[in-house]
Order: structure tokens, then C-alpha cells, then sequence
């Protein structure tokens, strides 16, 4: 697999309100009445899209069976009746990727130091995840790195440090894409996740795009 195969869509929502909230509840869970009327855990697999993100895991050495692209891990709790509510801002991404099968990241964007990039982990490289403890990451891993730190490991986990928090008042929306899914799918869920981002949380959204190899961007585009 070669890095250059995979692709981005980004957008900035500046100035939002980050707070646990019911309506967040209420969108996901009428997001969710829906998602149980398309899909069941048993023929998930059977997706384009997941398929494509499956193909990739086991393109990079790794298999999905048991580190899951970030949007099929959270349709899976999704179908067995679990719903993640974390603060509006996160809640919107998650929106967002149950409905398009997308792995969405949203960042705290002023955490953010210099330019960004998508490249492999280099040997050695250590990576904080929201949910454990710090890990060394393997060469074969594709992460979005800043020009100090790991921000996402590819397309899979999410980093504490730039995570979004009740402080968080600009974010990042990173949607990811890999061969074999379409660039307007792609576009779809960063536009999605930016709406509800602004429905939910308020802010001004920029407009998202396409980032194509190779995979360097800045931070502030709005």
C-alpha cells in the first residue's frame, strides 16, 4: 500500500459552543431508528464501503477483524443498541459517519501545531489514544501527524491531545477516504458533520475539500 492511494476531506467550523446536549441525543437517536432499518452486524461486511476499508487494512498488514476502521467500530456498538453521546461537537461527527459508513475525526483545531500531514509512523513514534494508554506505534501504520505529534491513526483512533473538550472553541473536521471509495462520498460526510457541527454547536463552517496527494495542508483556512 502506498500512501499516496489514500485521500482526505477537511473543513474548519471556527467559534463553536462545545456542551453535552440534548438535542445531540435526539439527532442521534433518530439517526440511529434509521441506520437499524439498513444495516445489520451480520452483512457489514458485505458494504462497498466497508469493503474498501477492510481491503485496505489488510493492504497495510493489519487485520479488521480486530482494529476496525473507526466508522464500522462505531456502527457495531450503534446496532447492539449503544449509543456514544460525548459533547455536541463529537456527537455530530459521529452523526455523520454512522450515516455515510465514513471515518470522521474532529480535532480541537488550536492544539494544532504547523502544517499537517498524512504519512507512515515512523519507528518509534509514540501515540496517545483518547481511550489508553501511550503506545509505540509499528512503521506499518498510516497516521495525520502534525509537525510535534500524532494526531490520528489511520483511519482508527484519535489522539487525547488535540481531542475536542468543553474549552474547544475551533475544530477540525477530518473525513478519510481510501481506493475503492468515491471522493463524493468522502465530500458527503465532511459536509454532513460540518452541518451538524453548526446545528449543534454554532460556529461558522468553511467549506470542505479534497485533499489528493500529496497529503500536506495548513491549519486556518477560513
Amino acid at each position: 500500500m502506498n500512501v499516496q492511494e489514500i485521500f482526505v476531506c477537511i473543513n474548519e467550523v471556527l467559534g463553536v459552543e462545545v456542551v453535552k446536549s440534548r438535542r445531540s441525543e435526539d439527532l442521534f437517536s433518530k439517526a440511529v431508528e434509521e441506520i437499524r432499518k439498513l444495516y445489520r452486524i451480520e452483512n457489514l461486511k458485505d458494504d462497498p464501503t466497508m469493503k474498501a476499508f477492510r481491503n485496505f487494512y489488510w493492504k497495510i498488514g493489519i487485520d479488521p477483524t480486530k482494529q476496525r476502521p473507526s466508522s464500522e467500530a462505531l456502527l457495531r456498538r450503534v446496532l447492539r443498541g449503544k449509543i456514544p453521546l460525548i459533547n455536541n461537537v463529537v456527537d455530530a461527527g459521529n452523526i455523520a459517519s454512522i450515516e455515510t459508513l465514513i471515518p470522521i475525526g474532529v480535532y480541537d483545531l488550536d492544539k494544532i501545531r504547523g502544517n499537517l500531514r498524512i504519512r507512515f509512523a515512523k519507528r518509534g513514534e509514540k501515540f496517545y489514544p483518547i481511550d489508553g494508554q501511550e503506545e509505540i506505534l509499528m512503521e506499518n501504520q498510516i497516521v495525520l501527524a502534525d509537525d510535534e505529534k500524532v494526531l490520528h491513526i489511520y483511519p482508527y483512533r484519535d489522539s487525547k491531545l488535540t481531542m475536542v473538550t468543553e474549552s474547544t472553541k475551533n475544530v477540525l473536521i477530518v473525513a478519510c477516504g481510501v481506493p475503492g471509495v468515491e471522493v463524493e462520498k468522502v465530500l458527503e460526510a465532511c459536509k454532513k458533520a460540518s452541518q451538524y457541527i453548526v446545528s449543534l454547536a454554532g460556529g461558522k463552517a468553511g467549506t470542505c475539500k479534497i485533499i489528493l496527494p500529496p497529503h500536506s495542508f495548513q491549519q486556518r483556512s477560513i
